[in-house]
């Protein structure tokens, strides 16, 4: 083989080695998925999912955050607090979220989802649609939300001013076999965004 036939053999294989990378990473970047984050009310949920919103943002990503309170003013209007209510409240943002993560949104989703057959339904939906779905706890123990208690409920439930708390006298049923459990209250934000942001690398979704 002469000279310039090994030169355009070479240039030929890095072009394509050099073209692989690129789809792969063209792949990733247009592949949505769901990024559930599950936890007690104050356990850090929205922090995260905005400094993980923020990193994916710098890598190229279309990223949606779907806040709870905004769901229940505009989508979830006239739902209470029953266990039905929240039962469909969880669905309508399952539906949403699968719906924008069909199209190519990494969809963030720092919702308590109290309930496993709550979230369990918004899984099957993702797999039967053929979505990405990831679901993670943010397992911040009831004392240290308590104390942090960035909306007040813990407070407004101590003084007898609200009822049906999550963890406190409503139900938090944890989950059991989670894609990712995070202890917020042992690391940073940076850090817990950091180790989410590893599992979706790993998962070829970052």
């Amino acid at each position: 083989m002469t000279d310039l036939q090994e030169t355009t053999v070479s240039n030929t294989t890095g072009r394509t080695a050099g073209k692989a990378v690129q789809d792969v990473q063209e792949t990733t970047l247009v592949t949505g998925a769901t990024i559930w984050l599950t936890g007690l009310p104050s356990a850090g949920k929205t922090t995260i999912a905005h400094e993980l919103a923020g990193r994916l943002r710098a890598e190229g990503h279309r990223v949606e955050i779907l806040d709870g309170d905004e769901i229940r003013e505009f989508l979830s209007a006239g739902l209470g607090f029953t266990r039905e209510d929240r039962h469909t409240n969880v669905q309508r943002i399952g539906f949403v979220a699968e719906l924008l993560a069909s199209h190519g949104v990494k969809v963030l989703v720092p919702v308590i989802a109290p309930y496993a057959d709550s979230r369990e339904a918004v899984r099957k939906r993702h797999a039967a649609e053929g979505t990405r779905y990831v679901e993670v706890h943010i397992a911040t123990p009831l004392d240290v939300c308590a104390v942090r208690d960035v909306k007040g409920l813990y407070a407004k439930q101590a003084a007898g001013e609200i009822s049906g708390l999550t963890g406190v006298d409503d139900p938090y049923e944890v989950p059991e076999s989670p894609d990712l459990r995070i202890e917020s209250h042992t690391q940073t934000v940076q850090e817990s965004a950091a180790a989410l942001h590893a599992l979706l690398t790993e998962r070829g979704l970052s």
